[in-house]
């Protein structure tokens, strides 16, 4: 039996986030990333697309083979080769998933893959009763279902269930809805799909319009139990929903979302870190939870209240993701008390007369360097020391 307020996190960063551009990753690193999702409490890890390459193939049966603790999926078109080269590589793993998917908007069906909605019916039963021949959890996607009329989106979802589709995933493909609309969905599948109370449903969501973490905490308003998405948010041209966003919020934000995870929130910080080491970019400066400005304080006035009480800007702690130490930046919009608190900690405390004329030299030196290091600021205790820093810069 499923604990109803279990919160099931899919992980894709090594199927959706590496096909897109600068995240490819070689199969030491996919393996290794496998072990650290692993350890991060992921529930089921898509190790890949089997059918891509020979290459994605031996990763995902590698991973299959040595990550333990997890349930190991691979992508699948709702075509038979696709279905036979995933069953294949999913089959060393002790827990497995076969996640298959198939349009559901006549947008894709017409232009796309040019086939009939009730082509697409038969495509769908067929392929999920085939994945069923290979593991007994098998997951099917109607791609862009938020673009999809909503009778065809139920008839799709209704087929699968009655298939044997053990998950369901709704994806917002291409970032295109909005967070009333997206729960509104949720509902609906679960008010009109005969036997949609056995089944899991899931949550895929692009960032395309800035939503993908809101519109993901919607669907499970909306009655999602599964969230898909990726470390750091990487994905297809915006990127997926980030795993470390969604966790912050289901921990801050206990009192609107009352669910647990597997997550082991302390190692976000890190699993983020080691995933810029494999592909060629880190997160954004200002990234949630995870950039390097996520718990940085430049301001006097957020450095005031944060020596005061860091209750007052921060509605984490560092360290409850594995970042560390709250970082009060020096620059040129810091007050006294952070640079009275820099100087005590470097060993030396000012009376107040003394602070007012090493500050009056602060500012004058941030104004014209953007970074100010420790030997700065004790290069400002004596005045010829800070004209030669000044001069310097």
């Amino acid at each position: 039996m499923r604990d109803p307020n279990q919160i099931v996190f899919f992980d894709t960063t090594l199927r959706d986030g590496e096909q897109s551009p600068g995240c490819t990753m070689h199969h030491d690193e996919k393996l290794r990333m496998a072990h650290q999702l692993r350890d991060l409490g992921v529930d089921i890890l898509e190790a890949g697309f089997a059918i891509a390459s020979e290459g994605d193939f031996a990763a995902v049966q590698a991973i299959a083979h040595e990550v333990k603790g997890t349930r190991v999926a691979s992508l699948a078109r709702c075509k038979r080769e696709d279905i036979d080269a995933a069953g294949r590589a999913i089959q060393p793993a002790a827990s497995n998933r076969i996640h298959i998917f198939l349009a559901s908007s006549d947008l894709h069906l017409e232009y796309k893959l040019r086939i009939t909605r009730e082509q697409a019916l038969d495509q769908v039963a067929e392929s999920v009763r085939q994945a069923l021949t290979y593991t007994d959890d098998v997951e099917f996607s109607t791609e862009d279902s938020t673009r999809t009329d909503p009778e065809f989106l139920v008839k799709m979802i209704t087929v699968a269930v009655q298939a044997g589709a053990t998950t369901i995933n709704i994806p917002d493909t291409v970032g295109y809805t909005t967070p009333a609309e997206y729960e509104a969905i949720f509902r609906m599948v679960k008010q009109r799909v005969p036997g949609a109370e056995n089944v899991v449903l899931s949550t895929h969501c692009h960032d395309d319009l800035g939503m993908a973490v809101a519109n993901s905490l919607a669907g499970i308003r909306g009655g999602a139990r599964q969230v898909e998405c990726t470390i750091n948010g990487i994905g297809e041209r915006a990127g997926n929903a980030a795993l470390e966003e969604i966790a912050a919020a289901l921990m801050v934000r206990r009192d609107q979302f009352p669910y647990t995870s597997n997550i082991k929130m302390e190692k976000l910080f890190p699993t983020s870190q080691m995933l810029a080491e494999c592909i060629s970019f880190g997160a954004a400066p200002n990234k949630a939870v995870v950039g390097a400005n996520a718990f940085a304080h430049e301001s006097g006035i957020h450095q005031h209240g944060m020596l005061a009480n860091p209750l007052t800007y921060e509605i984490m702690t560092p360290a409850s993701v594995g970042a560390g130490n709250t970082n009060l930046v020096l620059g040129k919009h810091s007050g006294r008390r952070a640079l009275a608190d820099r100087l005590e900690k470097l060993g030396h405390t000012l009376t107040r007369e003394q602070l007012d004329e090493v500050y009056h030299r602060f500012t004058e030196l941030a104004d014209r360097k953007k970074s100010i290091y420790d030997q700065d600021i004790l290069g400002l205790l004596k005045p010829e020391k800070a004209v030669v820093v000044a001069a310097a810069t």
